[in-house]
């Protein structure tokens, strides 16, 4: 059946799930509430249904149908979440890449997903008028000409949406190889809100939230958008500064946020007087995710922060966030990522499929109403990535007594010394602790005798000094022998994607 079909058994009671429904419902509690702030402006929701409902006919008024791509290309913007909700409202998927990408990267994913008709912000419009991307039809810039474009618009009838067809499609960030469109449905979604909104609490119609990662990133755009769907104000960072961030935290009175671990090493890596300023804070909720958090990294922030509020999640864009460890366990459970959350499924199996024992060490599996769609236009890819209905984005975990699961690392990262495996973040949750480290990554690299080596990437504190053999030393005395790095290498900085992820690839290129 194509996802767009609606099923003939459906009950006369049924409305479907899709994600300007909850934003419909807060305007009808009041429209004079503040919805979204961003730039020094903001938006009620009564303008952010009127906008939305614009942007719906504005689609419509430009030849698009349901089935057809847009994108939007912008950094963080009050206009994002109007754009993506009005045209997904008409049918109309939406992709969302990063605006920080190269003319021919970004031509790759407009040609990838056919988009028809381009949003831009005015920073990123050289950029997507140098990108060859031959199915555009229109480009859109945000700003006067959006604006014009909008107020000629008039709210009109809409094709009936399931709840099941696609709204957006988010690119992954190309770690492995060339892009791919995760194609994301209505249902995942508003699911996705409901699980975080349950799991974080902050969300809600007293709610304020600060959004301060990339809205073009899967997670960005999700906090944002839970915290309108359930009626909450969120204040829009339209780009990520320590300090900025750190004070909006201080005096915005925000209950939540959602920040990654680089994040928080730039913050933590403000001055002593600014952060001692800015110490006092509203929040309810601290999330992180994207990438791990070093053990030292979250006692930093514990001890600034407080306890009660630190939630480590794991998950991906195509499943969502599938676990998360609550704060009475931060201290606690180490590498851990906690429980499966709500509605989600979590198994471990081995190399054959079958399940592995407790405490063994398995391919974590996940499913639940959070899935994608699969891949646009990569069945093979898709399949690949998933086993009778269950998704993986290739960790290795195990799980202990409580029912908690601890990330080992990526299987793509695991390396075989000798003939045992080796799991890198075991060996950078020591460095992690070594004085004067910042960042630390270790890869596999080929060795004639053991098959393959550790190699050490550190990235070192201002003024710090620490030598390879130093280095080495404290690992033969915390490690097994085969764990042990042969090789260290110190380097100005990790090359991370934007989601900040550590490109564990071009470290490898390093040799």
């Amino acid at each position: 059946m194509p996802l767009t079909e609606r099923p003939s058994m459906l009950p006369a009671t049924f409305r479907p799930m899709t994600m300007a429904s909850g934003i419909r419902c807060n305007a009808a509690r009041g429209q004079d509430r503040v919805a979204l702030i961003c730039g020094g402006r903001s938006l009620t929701f009564g303008q952010l249904v009127d906008r939305i409902e614009r942007v719906s006919a504005l689609g419509l008024g430009l030849g698009l149908r349901a089935g057809d791509r847009a994108a939007i290309v912008a950094g963080n913007c009050l206009e994002y979440l109007e754009i993506v909700d009005g045209l997904a409202d008409a049918g109309i998927a939406v992709a969302t890449p990063n605006p920080r990408q190269t003319p021919e990267e970004l031509g790759f994913i407009l040609q990838d997903c056919g988009a028809r008709v381009i949003f831009v912000g005015v920073e990123s419009e050289a950029l997507v008028r140098a990108a060859d991307a031959s199915a555009v039809e229109r480009i859109i810039v945000i700003g006067a000409e959006y604006e014009a474009l909008l107020q000629d618009a008039r709210p009109c009838s809409l094709p009936e949406v399931a709840e099941w067809s696609a709204f957006a499609i988010p690119y992954t960030s190309g770690t492995t190889g060339k892009p791919r469109g995760v194609v994301l449905p209505h249902r995942s979604r508003v699911m996705l809100g409901f699980s975080m909104a349950s799991e974080f609490g902050c969300y809600g119609p007293d709610d304020r939230f600060l959004a301060v990662t990339p809205m073009f990133h899967g997670a960005g755009y999700a906090n944002v958008h839970t915290s309108v769907f359930f009626g909450g104000t969120c204040e829009i960072l339209e780009r990520f500064e320590p300090e900025l961030c750190l004070r909006r935290l201080s005096e915005g009175g925000a209950t939540g946020t959602f920040v990654v671990p680089t994040i928080f090493h730039a913050i933590f890596g403000l001055e002593k007087p600014v952060l001692d300023r800015y110490r006092s804070h509203s929040l309810r909720a601290l999330m992180s995710n994207a990438a791990p958090l070093p053990q030292k990294t979250k006692e930093v922030i514990v001890d600034y922060f407080g306890e009660g509020l630190l939630h480590e999640m794991y998950g991906s864009t195509e499943a969502g966030t599938v676990c998360s460890l609550r704060p009475r366990d931060q201290l606690i459970k180490k590498q851990c990522v906690g429980h499966a959350c709500m509605m989600n499924q979590v198994k471990l199996l081995d190399d054959a499929g079958q399940p592995v024992k407790q405490g063994e060490v398995g391919e974590l599996f996940s499913t639940g109403p959070n899935l994608f769609l699969g891949y646009w236009n990569k069945p093979e890819a898709t399949a690949a990535a998933m086993r009778d209905g269950w998704f993986s984005a290739g960790d290795l975990a195990w799980q202990d007594a409580d029912g908690c699961y601890y990330i080992v690392d990526r299987k793509k990262d695991m390396y075989i010394s000798g003939g045992v495996n080796v799991y890198p973040r075991e060996i950078e949750e020591l460095l992690f602790r070594l004085p004067g480290v910042r960042e630390a990554a270790v890869i596999g690299t080929a060795d004639d005798y053991w098959g393959e080596v550790g190699k050490a990437f550190l990235v070192l504190e201002p003024g710090a000094a620490l030598s390879a053999e130093a280095v080495i030393e404290v690992c033969k005395e915390k490690l097994a022998g085969y764990k042990v790095p042969r090789h260290v290498a110190f380097i100005e900085a990790l090359p991370r994607n934007p989601a900040g992820k550590v490109l564990k690839t071009e470290l490898r290129a390093r040799g």
